[in-house]
């Protein structure tokens, strides 16, 4: 079984500290983390040094199962890519990186799965560069699941979608997280989502660490006033996992 523990973890551009202190319990195959803090908390640092793409303290311990591709897929805030290729000719390079050049028909299929449940097979044939910020995320998403790593560090992967395509996207990684056995970890601004979809919570504020557990134990009125400066009341509704954020003001 997958799992993910961050003991200690801080990250560096080049000798200074930006993110330090960031420890967690094990996080385990089939779980939602979703990242949460102000603008310039420190959550994309922590993502390129869980990464490996930055240096710095403490260790990042992976029991993985994937051998022939990745153990660890990111995607980043910034989606731009080759505006040479195609949609399909992207998800495909990104499908084969790292592996044997020969395409399977377990490959082709898995990758008609992928765009159909994000809903862009219909621009698989057009140019990444004549696409939309939303659409370039899209495709993005489906180049880091292809790899099918058995942890998914997604930086911000809703932002330029509507509400409606948010929580088809959500959902949609929350069904892969269950069915692949892997940690998906999704840095996110909108609390709410943060509160309906994932297991754990981790939040960063100031590089460093403030809370990691259940959402309701750290997204909570006191954390709201004391990171987001808001004052606001937390509601659990009927169904599960349909928690909302009310009445927030600016305190």
């Amino acid at each position: 079984m997958v799992t993910l523990q961050l003991e200690a973890l801080g990250a560096c551009y080049g000798k200074k500290l930006i993110v330090s202190d960031v420890s967690t319990t094990p996080l385990k195959a089939g779980e939602i983390v979703a990242v949460i803090g102000p603008n310039a908390a420190g959550k994309s640092t922590l993502f390129k040094r869980i990464a490996g793409l930055l240096k710095g303290p403490g260790e990042v311990s992976l029991t993985a199962t994937t051998k022939s591709r990745k153990a660890i897929g990111y995607m980043p805030q910034d989606t731009s890519a080759n505006a040479v290729l195609t949609v399909y000719e992207s998800i495909l390079l990104a499908r084969k990186q790292g592996s044997a050049w020969s395409v399977e028909d377990t490959d082709l299929r898995f990758i008609d799965t992928v765009m159909q449940a994000l809903n862009i097979t219909p621009i698989a044939f057009r140019d990444l560069g004549a696409l939309s910020g939303g659409q370039r995320q899209l495709v993005s998403i489906a180049q880091t699941l292809v790899r099918e790593p058995d942890v998914m560090l997604m930086d911000e992967p809703t932002s330029a979608l509507d509400l409606h395509r948010q929580i088809e996207v959500l959902s949609f990684m929350q069904a892969q997280a269950r069915l692949k056995g892997m940690i998906v970890l999704i840095a996110i601004h909108d609390l709410n989502q943060a509160l309906r979809f994932a297991d754990t919570v981790l939040l960063i504020a100031d590089g460093k660490m403030r809370a990691c557990g259940h959402p309701l134990d750290v997204i909570n009125p006191m954390m709201l006033r004391d990171v987001y400066g808001i004052d606001a009341r937390i509601e659990k509704c009927s169904r599960q996992f349909d928690h909302v954020i009310v009445d927030g003001v600016a305190a």
